[in-house]
């Protein structure tokens, strides 16, 4: 959202007084914004009048947004619109002291911007590029003045991203990093220095994992509105990968993609093949009106159903009825579902190693329904009785007459195969048997028991009475009632459920962790600190948590461990754990509960 605009009583402190943006497209017309409001006089060029006249009919319509909502006064309004100036000639930003160039995303076009622009601006003159993918070192060797050459990157959109990556190569002067950076602060956003490489910080974690969602969905692994909302529930994300790559462009993603895999020959960057047929197709997302989804019109970001919407209502195959859960465990995961199962209804059975671990657990349970009440999220009495439904038991017995038996015990497969095992015996016939494993397969416990056709995969999110999100995992043999049973189990206790095969990592893990390892490997090579890196994904793709401050709560061991799972399932190398990462697991460095991970933590 944007900020307040200052009254501005005198000339800007930066010696940016006059900045030139060439290429008034979206990230154009968002710069421009950006620079006219914080007090400088823009230079708009783009090669296309019509461009132009569409950039200031952006900017009138925008501010006059801004106030009606009462961020920016009208007087406010008609300073900064008189700020900014259009045209199709490059000679008119002769008087500027920076000039930004935003122009598409080639070589070719971009160094003959560079080339032209030598010949008519100030000697002085720094000029910055918005590129994303392409080599600002390459770019800067074409220009006469390298020295006075570097990126700024800005994110979209402009006015109101706070991120800004400052990129130099190895030609930058200092002193052009420190004006560029000044200037940055002074626009009001949060600028990062990166080095120059394909992607910088942002986009170098964020491609990779669009790439792997987008090859994730061409393998019929999952549909693209599973994919997507698994990505929004599971990891709290403003927008699901898919959906992502509609919005910025399926061809620009497809350009980065290429530059950053030429840089690191990573398997995890090769453009994924329907990012090119899409691509060539003309189906670029938003812009085209069609990508990966279908939309209500070029430009529009309003979703219509096509051939691909899946159909409203649910399976035609009939449920299993389910009035009773068992529960099997202790820990935080188990006494999460028990309270969610509760809580919408269901007798509980809590079955633990001891009747001290099972009381334990509803007292857990207990407490957390009081936090609830304490909140104003429920009464008194409704958390009573939902605590009431709970049985707590020290036997697999209890399980007898359940009609589904979810597991949250240890993630050791052989842990779980046991159990299965008895379960099997001690359940009834046709009682659905469930797992909630997170990175282990399902038919490894499924093939524990005689009837493998009752078991699937339910992975639930930590903690999960918050989290909406359920991983519905069918294996080759899991019968297709069992997995409308757990459908209509979920729409019951309100999680969204998301249907994946059962291979490692699922949806969520086998795109959350090569991101977390790649953000490890960026501080591994030096490229950019911790914080930095934390900055960047949390300003720059609005992600809740940066990869550090995740790896260091989910807890670093955990974190190697699926990070192992996905490589020796997909024996990629680019999934191969970060070295740094298995050099602190080692040192007993593990994240938050040792106190020191990534970083160092005070113990309360």
């Amino acid at each position: 959202m944007a900020t307040p605009l200052s009254p501005q009583s005198s000339a800007p402190a930066s010696p940016f007084r006059t900045v030139a943006v060439v290429g008034l497209g979206t990230m154009g017309t968002g710069i421009a914004e950006v620079l006219a409001k914080a007090g400088r006089t823009v230079v708009g060029v783009d090669i296309s009048a019509a461009q132009a006249a569409r950039c200031v009919a952006t900017l009138e319509s925008s501010t006059a947004r801004a106030v009606e909502r009462g961020r920016l006064s009208a007087q406010q309004r008609t300073d900064l619109l008189a700020r900014v100036t259009t045209s199709t000639d490059l000679t008119t930003a002769a008087d500027a002291d920076l000039v930004i160039e935003v122009v598409p995303e080639s070589y070719g076009i971009k160094q003959q911007i560079f080339r032209d622009l030598d010949a008519v601006v100030r000697p002085e003159t720094i000029l910055a590029t918005g590129t994303n993918a392409l080599s600002v070192t390459r770019l800067a060797a074409e220009s006469a003045r390298p020295e006075r050459v570097l990126g700024l990157h800005f994110f979209n959109p402009a006015p109101a991203m706070k991120l800004v990556e400052v990129v130099s190569s190895v030609l930058t002067a200092p002193e052009a990093v420190t004006a560029v950076t000044d200037l940055a602060l002074d626009l009001g956003k949060e600028p990062v220095a990166v080095g120059d490489r394909p992607g910088f910080v942002a986009d170098g974690l964020l491609f990779g994992y669009l790439n792997q969602a987008a090859t994730m969905y061409e393998a019929h692994y999952a549909s693209r509105e599973d994919i997507d909302a698994a990505m929004r529930l599971g990891c709290g994300l403003p927008m699901g990968p898919l959906a992502l790559l509609d919005l910025i462009g399926v061809d620009t993603a497809r350009t980065v993609l290429e530059a950053m895999y030429a840089e690191s020959h990573d398997r995890l960057h090769a453009p994924a093949p329907v990012l090119k047929q899409l691509s060539e197709a003309g189906l670029t997302g938003r812009k085209a009106g069609r990508g990966f989804y279908t939309y209500e019109e070029p430009g529009s970001a309003v979703v219509v159903r096509d051939a691909l919407t899946p159909l409203a209502g649910g399976s035609p195959v009939a449920a299993r009825p389910v009035r009773s859960v068992g529960v099997a465990g202790s820990g935080t995961m188990a006494s999460g579902i028990a309270e969610v199962f509760a809580k919408a209804g269901y007798e509980v059975v809590l079955a633990a190693r001891s009747d001290e671990k099972a009381q334990g657990a509803k007292a857990r349970v207990g407490t957390s329904l009081a936090r609830s009440v304490d909140k104003g999220r429920m009464t008194a009495e409704v958390a009573a009785q939902a605590l009431e439904r709970i049985r707590p038991t020290s036997t697999y017995d209890d399980f007898a007459d359940v009609d589904l038996a979810v597991e949250a015990v240890a993630e050791e497969l052989e842990v779980k195969q046991q159990l299965f095992a008895a379960l099997d015996k001690v359940c009834k016939p046709g009682a659905v048997l469930a797992t909630t494993t997170s990175s282990l397969p399902v038919i490894a416990c499924a093939r524990a028991t005689s009837r493998p056709q009752d078991v699937i995969g339910m992975h639930f999110f930590n903690p999960a009475p918050a989290m909406k999100l359920v991983e519905v995992v069918r294996t080759v043999l899991t019968a297709d009632d069992v997995h409308a049973t757990v459908h209509e189990v979920c729409r019951t206790i309100r999680k969204h459920a998301v249907d994946c095969g059962d291979r490692a990592g699922f949806i969520v893990n086998a795109l959350l962790f090569p991101y977390l390892n790649n953000a490890v490997k960026m501080v591994q090579e030096h490229y950019a600190s911790l914080d930095d890196i934390d900055a960047a994904m949390k300003l720059g793709g609005g992600y809740p948590m940066g990869p550090f401050e995740l790896l260091d709560v989910v807890g670093l061991d955990v974190s190697l461990a699926i990070e192992k799972v996905l490589h020796r399932e997909f024996r990629d190398p680019g999934l191969a754990p970060a070295p740094l990462l298995e050099h602190l697991v080692a040192a007993g460095c593990l994240g938050r509960k040792t106190g020191r991970g990534f970083r160092e933590y005070v113990k309360r």
